[in-house]
């Protein structure tokens, strides 16, 4: 049970600001740029092909170290690691808002992939070490859930409008005072933390195989949008990735050395469960946010400002159900939510698949964003604390790290196969009909996946109690701060 501590000391509330500002920061980053990545063309001279480097230099970066910067944080401990991933994320943000080349941006979202890789499973160990059990810890992943899934859905409302009065540079400068005041706020927020176990030798080779092995893995699927999924180029790229991370399992299980991941923790439901459905969940968001962003413009005909404000619903709703989530925690348990909320967020996919091209952002846009929005929220506050349940302290940056990447790989691997699937059905016509129907397919597949990632939820995670609902010293002031 955690309470806030004496005045002059460090409260569990001031970690809890940190790092839901911390995960805002990196939420935000993950769909801010999609709406201006036209301008960001025009601006910096990018062909067709080299503009989705945008995105994936970011993706490859990020997904490809998750596992790495949660190793550094158990090892080197959460903050110090929290506070060079921020200090790196703000950097290359400046950078990329000054850039003067293609090759420039493409470094810069490189570089803020590595420090997000780093304070991602950093922030996420800090949350789960500070709030293990109880009331308290619904409430805290509550907060977490809500402002990780306002970043993300905000990201394309503030993106748009960025980009249509400031300038496509501000989608990157935004990040620089965000990351400022996270540092600020995390160095005197953030407690120092017990010393980190430094015991062993450290698993370089290990790393070096499961980070080249995973961004291999994510640098095949984003490129199929060039080379096809049967194309030499493709098969070979990830039959390389598929013997790489082979051979990083079999080190993991064989290594006399401090291994970069326990195995054993895949035995643990809680983990391979939750690991699995966020794979599914991330393939299937990341490509609904997609589809509905090109079928807004592109169909319907309306402008970048335009698009990201239709958003402001989902993230509306995202964050209520975030609460909703908070309040039903307490008598229902983690499992049950879940489901119910995996259910939901699948029924809004599906009506998302019957958008229309001569339809409306009130008809086809606004109901569905409600429906799926409340259940993906949810979804996520019980999803983090069941993918950290049952896991030692020493390995809580991993079990985050496994959480995040599971996320980020699902994502790239997602928007691969329902975009290809999506270009099919369209028959490489450019009508708004033509395009509709791809989109529509895009969005049904989602509701697909999410279907699957609920029998999973069904057939892996153990049926729990909820917590006590009988209230903890403390509850009341879990968010407030000290003088």
């Amino acid at each position: 049970m955690h309470t806030i501590e004496d005045r002059g000391g460090i409260g569990p509330g001031r970690t809890l600001a940190a790092v839901a500002v911390v995960q805002f920061m990196v939420s935000l980053d993950l769909s801010v740029v999609n709406v201006g990545l036209p301008r960001i063309a025009a601006g910096l001279g990018f062909s067709a092909a080299g503009l989705t480097w945008v995105i994936h230099a970011y993706a490859l970066s990020f997904g490809g170290l998750l596992l790495l910067g949660g190793k550094a944080a158990d090892r080197y401990g959460r903050k110090p690691v929290l506070l060079l991933g921020l200090g790196l994320f703000g950097l290359a943000s400046l950078a990329g808002g000054l850039a003067q080349e293609p090759g420039h941006l493409v470094a810069a979202r490189a570089a803020q992939g590595v420090g997000a890789a780093a304070l991602a499973p950093a922030a996420l160990a800090l949350l789960t070490a500070t709030f293990p059990s109880g009331r308290d810890r619904v409430r805290a992943f509550g907060i977490w859930s809500a402002t990780n899934a306002a970043g993300g859905a905000l990201g394309v409302l503030i993106g748009g409008v960025l980009t249509e009065y400031a300038g496509w540079r501000w989608v990157m400068l935004v990040n620089v005072p965000m990351a400022a005041g996270a540092l600020a706020l995390a160095w005197r927020g953030v407690p120092a933390g017990p010393p980190p176990d430094r015991s062993g030798r450290p698993d370089v080779l290990g790393a070096v195989l499961a980070t080249a092995g995973m961004s291999l893995l994510v640098f095949g699927v984003v490129r199929t949008d060039r080379h096809g999924w049967n194309s030499p180029a493709t098969l070979a790229t990830l039959a390389v990735a598929a013997v790489l991370l082979a051979a990083f399992l079999y080190l993991e299980r064989t290594t006399s050395r401090d291994p970069l991941i326990r195995l054993g923790l895949f035995s643990n439901r809680s983990v391979a469960g939750a690991n699995a459905f966020n794979l599914l969940v991330g393939a299937a968001m990341t490509s609904s946010f997609y589809f509905m962003s090109l079928y807004l413009q592109r169909v319907l005909g309306h402008g970048a400002a335009l698009t990201g404000t239709m958003f402001l619903p989902f993230a509306l709703g995202v964050v209520a159900g975030s609460v909703l989530a908070v309040k039903l925690g307490y008598r229902l348990a983690p499992r049950t939510l879940l489901v119910a909320g995996g259910l939901l967020t699948a029924a809004g996919f599906a009506w998302f698949g019957m958008i229309s091209s001569d339809g409306s952002f009130a008809t086809d846009v606004l109901g569905p964003s409600i429906v799926a929005s409340v259940g993906f929220g949810l979804c996520l506050a019980p999803l983090v604390s069941i993918a950290t349940a049952g896991v030692a302290a020493r390995e809580t940056g991993t079990a985050s790290a496994l959480l995040n990447s599971s996320r980020q790989i699902g994502a790239s691997l997602g928007l691969a196969a329902l975009g290809t699937a999506a270009q099919h059905r369209t028959g490489g016509a450019s009508t708004p009909r033509a395009l509709n129907e791809g989109y529509a397919l895009g969005l049904g597949l989602g509701a697909a996946l999410l279907a699957a990632a609920v029998l999973v939820a069904l057939a892996v995670l153990r049926r729990t109690a909820p917590p006590s609902p009988a209230p903890q010293a403390g509850e009341r002031d879990l968010l407030a701060v000290p003088d």
